[in-house]
């Protein structure tokens, strides 16, 4: 008699990942369109995505798979609202996630509050944890911990919302005295280039601060150092192993039409900076930056992915600017184009992300 049939297989089960976007900091049209490059290029055959959108107000909505609707354009700034989905309460209404990729960038986001809120429901993220997350996004924190670890940053001073309002005479001061001009006066924690403004003289001090302070009551003011603007792309190690650095890539600003590399010419204008992957740059340089990328990325314990700003000199030294740990993330941004130039597909880059969220457990690690 012959055997039985053997019982069929069951299909292996996709991976759910919820890609989170949208929120509620001045990055949110931003976080939409980094959204829709991952979701155009995510593998459906490997996994289940779910988008879900948070608007301006704080509202989660599972959002429909259109990637183009949020989509960045020069006349058009993608936003979720209410009427782009169903309404949900937060992670407890959506179901099932094996991981989620929090592509929120800025305040209520990048910051360590989504991920604090991961870490409580024991969900798997793409990404720093909350401490790394919280430093990253605060440039006057992150330039302590830089100190800390005897890294190379250059002078600043932080205005405290408090001090501003009560004796902001004695802070432009402190800034003349302590900061050589042109200075840079931007938000602590913003990113996107949102509320920054170049000033070359202590007459535009003022009016540049509260500029600042409409996107974060607290300042920074960091000295202009002259150079080229060099980024780094660095990604966590599997398995224990240590963090790997790209190739680093240049924001090459026309000085004719951009002061600097402002929010037009990063994300709407295609004439005011160009970005160069590789960098061209002496091999002794380059290694330079990405080994400081990497000791960067350790300094505030970074995992999954960062990109590390620094300025090379004229005389070649490498002198760090900042760390973003949910770098922009569209297919023309900088943190994949550098991976694009070491070897790494944007495809491959989103699955080894994903990868590197599902092998690390929520918690204390």
């Amino acid at each position: 008699m012959a055997d039985a049939d053997p019982t069929p297989a069951e299909p292996t089960r996709k991976i759910r990942v919820a890609l989170l976007f949208g929120g509620r900091s001045g990055e949110h049209a931003i976080s939409a369109a980094t959204a829709a490059g991952v979701m155009k290029a995510i593998d459906r055959e490997k996994y289940d995505v779910l988008p879900v959108g948070i608007t301006r107000e704080g509202q989660w909505v599972l959002a429909g798979g259109d990637a183009s609707r949020y989509e960045l354009s020069a006349d058009h700034l993608p936003e979720v609202t209410s009427e782009t989905g169903t309404a949900v309460a937060g992670l407890g209404e959506i179901g099932h996630v094996d991981v989620v990729f929090p592509l929120l960038h800025g305040p209520f986001g990048e910051d360590g509050t989504i991920q604090g809120l991961l870490e409580l429901a024991d969900v798997r993220y793409v990404g720093c944890g909350v401490l790394a997350s919280a430093v990253g996004m605060d440039k006057h924190y992150m330039k302590l911990v830089f100190a800390g670890h005897g890294l190379p940053v250059g002078p600043y001073v932080v205005v405290q919302p408090r001090e501003w309002e009560q004796r902001q005479a004695e802070v432009v001061k402190r800034v003349s005295d302590q900061l050589a001009f042109p200075v840079f006066v931007k938000p602590a924690r913003a990113g996107s280039s949102l509320g920054v403004t170049r000033v070359d003289d202590v007459s535009g001090l003022a009016e540049a601060i509260e500029a600042a302070r409409f996107h974060d009551p607290k300042v920074l003011v960091e000295q202009g150092i002259a150079g080229r603007e060099i980024e780094c792309a660095v990604l966590g190690g599997r398995g224990g192993a240590a963090p790997r650095a790209s190739v680093p890539g240049e924001i090459v600003v026309d000085h004719d039409a951009a002061d600097f590399y402002d929010f037009e010419a990063k994300y709407l204008s295609a004439s005011q900076a160009r970005t160069d992957a590789p960098a061209d740059l002496p091999d002794e340089v380059a290694e330079r930056i990405r080994d400081l990328a990497v000791r960067a990325f350790e300094a505030i314990g970074g995992e999954g992915l960062s990109r590390v700003d620094v300025f090379v000199t004229p005389h070649g030294e490498v002198v760090l600017n900042e760390i973003n740990t949910m770098p922009g993330f569209t297919p023309i941004s900088m943190y994949p184009k550098m991976w694009e130039a070491t070897g790494l597909s944007y495809a491959e880059l989103i699955d080894e992300l994903i990868q590197l969220a599902l092998e690390r457990p929520t918690g204390l690690r």
